[in-house]
């Protein structure tokens, strides 16, 4: 399983875009991530990598950017 390619795959169905060259820009200060599409993007990363990621615990700072959540993900699969 690809982390990467299932983050960018669900980030491209949530925002509409392709972030593969964006991969640091913040996603709640272009917009392009919004609480709704928090939600959304932490159930599908729970259904498609089988991660456990409450939202509870979302700390905005750590899922900002394509590769911090790439990153966060790989932390979570590792636990």
């Amino acid at each position: 399983m690809d982390i990467k390619q299932i983050v960018l795959d669900i980030l491209n169905e949530l925002t509409g875009e392709d972030l593969s060259s964006r991969m640091d820009d913040n996603l709640f200060d272009t917009g392009l991530l919004d609480s709704m599409a928090t939600v959304q993007l932490l159930l599908e990363l729970q259904e498609q990598c089988d991660v456990t990621a409450p939202v509870s615990e979302f700390n905005r700072d750590e899922w900002n950017t394509v590769n911090k959540i790439i990153a966060k993900v790989e932390s979570l699969k590792n636990e």
